[in-house]
């Protein structure tokens, strides 16, 4: 092995320990989140308001897709994942209206 290769390796290695916490990060938030997003729709149930606040909604997607421009990350990639997220605590909040 020559020693770029070495240190190809090497750097690829640190990459992917990097990506890996990254990743646990992303899962331990979400998962937080996710705490947060269930004690809400448990509030919204009990007091007969609705699962989906549009108005909101709206508001958070355009404040992701600013830090997304501050952050150097594609917004339209963070509009999708946020439009992922807002589905997913809708169904959760819909579930707790039945």
């Amino acid at each position: 092995m020559t020693d770029a290769t070495a240190l190809a390796a090497q750097l690829l290695k640190e990459h992917r320990q990097s990506i890996d916490r990254l990743d646990a990060i992303l899962v331990f938030t979400l998962a937080e989140r996710f705490k947060h997003t269930q004690a809400v729709g448990k509030l919204k149930a009990e007091h007969d308001l609705p699962p989906s606040d549009p108005a909101r909604e709206a508001q958070q997607i355009e404040r992701l897709e600013e830090l997304a421009k501050a952050a150097d990350l594609d917004p339209a990639f963070a509009k999708e994942f946020l439009n992922f997220i807002i589905a997913e605590v809708i169904r959760h909040h819909q579930k707790h209206q039945s």
